[in-house]
């Protein structure tokens, strides 16, 4: 019995310090009205939240500026599985070597398959949202991309994303890749992965799995026999730190820094939001708490 073990592409970041919003000083321009809340400052380069029942916007930071969105494209990945006609759920996908060979060529967060092992789309899913794993990503691309060739399967999974996107009416969102290891051409913009993130939070497997802190999964392997793979949630500080929190979807790279999709339900009120280029993993959790506070308390 062989346990997954969760892949990651950057060492845990010291925590940084962040400040809180200003408060107008009295007399100078008088004391803030009762019960206004004050405006939170985020480290994050761009953010957005929004009330996910009325889509009410009830903050923006460069909410539409186009940027990097790491691993957090795997929300359009994982809408574009559950989207497809007659999906079987259940139905097993056998793991290619090619598929351990990219996640250790480009050193991505994984959720450690084996090479051939049968494992069911929809335990493919939890690899992909859970340890975000970049080889369930690529399974996903290659079983329900269209064409007589690996690469021409993924072109086809990518193009399905960028269709989607656009349905959104979502101008700012270009795909190039299936996991958020981009190729010069991957981005969103806070506002826009809200909204993809909205979107895919109305099917209830995709809104069942983000919220799992912990899933144990058992799979066929090739001799006819079974293994166990573990998977842990990247967001687990969210999910476990904050009242009500439902999921998202963490995100991280080079060049997208700390990424979070997030949304929480508290009273009856979901509010659902993003911080893209944050500037540790700890500041990022620290950022959609704030927004979270925030968007409660308007």
């Amino acid at each position: 019995m062989i346990t997954g073990i969760k892949g990651t592409r950057f060492r845990r970041a010291a925590a940084v310090t962040i400040t809180t919003g200003a408060v107008l000083a009295a007399g100078a321009f008088g004391a803030a009205p009762a019960g206004a809340v004050a405006t939170p400052t985020i480290a994050a380069k761009g953010g957005y939240v929004m009330n996910n029942g009325t889509g009410t916007t009830l903050y923006t930071k460069a909410a539409d500026t186009r940027l990097s969105t790491g691993s957090t494209t795997k929300i359009m990945t994982a809408k574009v599985v559950l989207a497809q006609s007659n999906l079987n759920l259940d139905a097993k996908v056998t793991i290619q070597k090619a598929y351990s060979d990219y996640v250790v060529a480009n050193n991505a967060s994984q959720a450690h398959l084996i090479v051939g092992d049968k494992v069911t789309v929809r335990q493919l899913l939890y690899g992909l949202m859970l340890p975000s794993g970049c080889d369930a990503a690529y399974a996903l691309a290659d079983k329900f991309g269209s064409g007589t060739t690996r690469a021409a399967r993924v072109k086809s999974f990518i193009g399905k994303m960028n269709a989607a996107a656009t349905s959104l009416h979502l101008p700012n969102t270009h795909f190039d890749s299936f996991d958020g290891i981009g190729h010069g051409a991957n981005y969103s913009t806070p506002r826009d992965l809200t909204k993809i993130a909205s979107s895919a939070m109305k099917n209830s497997t995709f809104k069942s799995i983000v919220k799992t802190v912990t899933t144990k999964q058992k799979v066929t392997t090739s001799s006819g026999g079974y293994r166990y793979y573990t998977w842990e949630n990247t967001n687990k500080p969210l999910l476990t730190g904050y009242t009500g929190t439902i999921g998202v979807k963490t995100g991280s790279g080079p060049e997208a820094k700390y990424c979070l999709v997030f949304a929480a339900t508290r009273d009856g009120k979901t509010v659902i939001g993003t911080v893209l280029a944050s500037t540790s993993i700890d500041a990022r959790t620290a950022d959609a708490k704030k927004l979270m506070n925030y968007a409660f308390a308007k």
